[in-house]
C-alpha cells in the first residue's frame, strides 16, 4: 500500500476530518495545478522506440512518465502515405514504422504492461482523406480519444481564408466520423496558420468554424511562439478547445526565416530546442493557464532530442516540480 493512501486511512481510523483537510492542502500546495499526467510524443525519442519499443516503455514508466503519443505512419495508414515517410525516415537513420515491430493490439498490451495510456496519436492528412474508416479501426485496440493531424504541407490548401474555412469544414466532417469511434479530430499548430487574412489569422479561422462536440487542438508552444504569437494568449482566448499542450523550451529565442511552412524552416528550430525549464519560455505560466484553460494532456515533445535519455530524465524532473 503506497504512503500516501496508509496516511489516509489513518486518519480516517482516527476521525480526524480536519488533519485530512490539512493534508489536502499540503498537497494543493505541492501540486497546485492538481495532479497531472506527464507524457511523451515519442518523436522525441524516435531512435528508442525504433530499436526497442518494449523496453523503452519500461523507461518511461520508470521515470514516471504515465501517456505517450505516437506517430505515424501506421500499417493501416494510406500507402502514399507510408512511401512519402520513406525519405524522411532514412534521413533519420530509422528502420521502422509504428508500431515497431508490434501489431495494434500487442501494442495496446504493451502500454498496460507499463501502466501507460496514449490518448492521443498522430497521423496524417492523405490517410484521413483516403483510409479513414481502416485507420480508425486500425487504432481502435490502442484506444485514443483524440486523433491529430501534426501539420499540413500542401501549401496551395492554406492561401487565404476560403482555404482555411474550408479546411474548418472538413475537420468537422473527420471529427463527425471519428465521434462514431469514440475519438476527436485534433489539428496541431505548426506556425504557417498565424499568417492573417483580414486581420484575421488561420489558426483563429479554424478555431471559430469548427465543432468543438468534435474538433480540439493541440498547442505546440515552440512553433507558435516562433510565429510570432504567444501560448497564453491563445489559452485565454479559447478557453477549452485546446485539450492537449506540446511542451519544449528555447535555449535562444527563434522565428522563422518564412511563413513557418516548410520541413526546412522546422529544422532550423530543432538546434533552438531545449528541455522545459531550461530555457527562456516561461513554462510554468503556460502550464498554469493550459490548467486553467481546460488542457488534459501535457506532452514533452523536443523534437529529435540529442541526447534522448537525459532530455526525457531532466524534462520530467522540471515538469513534475511545476505541476
Amino acid at each position: 500500500m503506497k504512503r500516501r493512501t496508509v496516511i489516509k486511512n489513518t486518519i480516517f481510523g482516527v476521525g480526524g476530518l480536519s488533519l485530512l483537510s490539512s493534508f489536502k492542502a499540503i498537497e494543493e500546495m505541492v501540486h497546485p495545478f492538481g495532479k497531472t499526467n506527464i507524457g511523451v510524443q515519442l518523436f522525441t525519442i524516435p531512435g528508442l522506440v525504433d530499436q526497442d519499443l518494449r523496453g523503452t516503455l519500461k523507461t518511461l514508466n520508470d521515470i514516471g512518465y504515465t501517456e505517450v503519443e505516437f506517430f505515424g505512419p501506421y500499417p493501416f495508414s494510406a500507402e502514399v502515405a507510408i512511401k512519402q515517410w520513406e525519405e524522411m525516415k532514412g534521413m533519420l537513420q530509422l528502420k521502422n514504422n509504428a508500431f515497431y515491430g508490434y501489431t495494434a493490439k500487442e501494442t495496446s498490451q504493451l502500454l498496460k504492461e507499463h501502466n501507460l495510456m496514449a490518448p492521443s496519436m498522430h497521423t496524417d492528412i492523405v490517410s484521413l482523406r483516403t483510409n479513414l474508416g481502416p485507420l480508425l479501426e486500425g487504432l481502435a485496440p490502442i484506444n485514443p480519444k483524440y486523433v491529430v493531424i501534426p501539420a499540413l504541407l500542401d501549401s496551395n490548401e492554406r492561401k487565404d481564408a476560403g482555404d482555411y474555412r474550408k479546411l474548418a469544414d472538413e475537420f468537422n466532417r473527420f471529427g463527425e466520423q471519428m465521434n462514431k469511434y469514440g475519438m476527436k479530430f485534433v489539428y496541431h499548430n505548426h506556425g504557417y496558420e498565424h499568417a492573417t487574412y483580414n486581420g484575421e489569422t488561420g489558426l483563429d479561422i479554424l478555431l471559430k468554424n469548427t465543432d468543438a462536440d468534435y474538433v480540439q487542438f493541440e498547442l505546440d508552444i515552440f512553433w507558435m511562439k516562433a510565429a510570432g504569437a504567444e501560448p497564453v494568449q491563445y489559452l485565454k482566448r479559447y478557453p477549452g478547445r485546446f485539450k492537449l499542450l506540446h511542451i519544449k523550451d528555447a535555449a535562444a529565442e527563434f522565428r522563422f526565416s518564412g511563413d513557418g511552412g516548410t520541413p526546412d524552416q522546422w529544422m532550423e528550430g530543432f538546434p533552438k530546442m531545449a528541455d522545459p525549464g531550461d530555457g527562456i519560455f516561461d513554462i510554468k505560466k503556460i502550464i498554469a493557464e493550459g490548467s486553467k484553460s481546460g488542457v488534459d494532456h501535457f506532452f514533452l515533445e523536443r523534437d529529435l532530442a540529442p541526447n534522448p535519455m537525459e532530455t526525457l530524465n531532466n524534462s520530467f524532473k522540471n515538469l513534475n516540480a511545476m505541476f
